[in-house]
């Protein structure tokens, strides 16, 4: 019984944990090609850094990462690799955790950074063209104008602006979509807590189950 638990166990963990290490391919890859085309620029010029490309890249590298030791771990019976998997697991579990609980507190120090991140950008729109790729992938694809209107275009609102005089501010359409999608971001985030306490509650007992095994063989 405990041979044909373990087996389970560890094959389980494997392609759960192989299936994420090809999304987190795909994720890299795409952050490579963002960062390669350059097309969606930088929005905030104080966090240059902050970009599409770089934040897929990031992504997609952690997820490969702790994605090959969980498979690795799985599949070879390997307990340090496998307490890697977890270590690593639960720290990602407690940065989001942490991020969250930042960003209800300082909601509203949040939002005011953001404006004038937004604010400042625009200033240099015609000057850097980073940016103004940002601006003009951002107008296009939400068909907003400015941050707030279309009025925050000194010089007159550039042509990746939608036509029209009651067009909404990005800002404002950015805000509006994501409370309007509140519930649906919640269940997303809560399934993607889950899956990790279960990556978690797999490998460890796992690493129990190994110990378990080699005791019963005398190992």
């Amino acid at each position: 019984m405990g041979m044909s638990t373990l087996k389970l166990l560890k094959y389980v963990l494997f392609f759960f944990n192989l299936l994420f290490w090809v999304c987190g391919c795909c994720i890299l890859g795409f952050g490579i090609y963002f960062l390669v085309q350059n097309t969606y620029g930088v929005l905030f010029r104080n966090l240059p850094f902050l970009t599409l490309g770089n934040v897929l890249v990031i992504v997609g590298s952690i997820i490969m990462v702790v994605a090959f030791l969980g498979c690795m771990g799985s599949i070879k019976e390997n307990k340090c690799l496998l307490m890697s998997f977890f270590v690593l697991l639960m720290i990602i579990l407690l940065a989001e955790v942490t991020l969250a609980i930042l960003l209800f507190v300082y909601e509203q120090k949040l939002n005011t950074y953001v404006a004038e991140g937004l604010n400042d950008s625009i200033q240099h729109y015609h000057s850097d063209n980073s940016t103004m790729a940002a601006w003009d992938f951002i107008q296009s694809h939400l068909q907003c104008c400015g941050v707030n209107s279309s009025s925050d275009w000194t010089s007159g609102p550039p042509s990746s602006c939608p036509p029209g005089a009651d067009v909404q501010g990005c800002y404002n359409k950015a805000k509006l979509w994501f409370h309007s999608n509140f519930l649906y971001i919640g269940i997303i985030t809560i399934c993607v807590c889950v899956i990790q306490v279960l990556g978690m509650s797999f490998a460890l007992t796992l690493n129990c189950q190994i110990d378990k095994t080699s005791q019963a063989l005398g190992l």
